[in-house]
């Protein structure tokens, strides 16, 4: 894991939609998101990051083998890099956005907490 990966500060971070890694909006615009990046195109775009990116998530897990790990297997990030990763995550895409993925073939599916809980 890289050091650059990691949140340096609890304040104003937020997960991706996506993957949900959660990482500061400044390191979204500044590196993108490790694992989309090749078709969310976040680096450099704020606007497209606060799209794609969202403030409002439910808890934390720590992936530093997320090959080998079997809660990264229940949440169906254990072909991610290693990060810090929601468990859920509060939003969607936008229409826009979730239609340029479907048409590149990227399947999105919302990783939004139950409303139950």
């Amino acid at each position: 894991m890289s050091i650059e990966t990691i949140p340096k500060n609890m304040r104003g971070l937020r997960a991706c939609l996506v993957c949900s890694l959660i990482k500061s909006l400044q390191q979204f615009v500044d590196d993108g998101c490790d694992n989309c990046e090749k078709f969310l195109h976040l680096k450099g775009d704020n606007e497209r990051t606060i799209d794609c990116t969202s403030p409002c998530f439910n808890g934390m897990i720590a992936a530093m083998d997320p090959n080998d790990s079997w809660v990264c297997k229940w949440k169906n990030i254990s072909r991610k890099h290693r990060g810090i990763y929601a468990v859920s995550t509060s939003g969607t895409l936008p229409p826009r956005i979730a239609a340029e993925l479907r048409d590149m073939g990227v399947r999105y599916t919302a990783r939004m907490r139950d409303a139950t809980q």
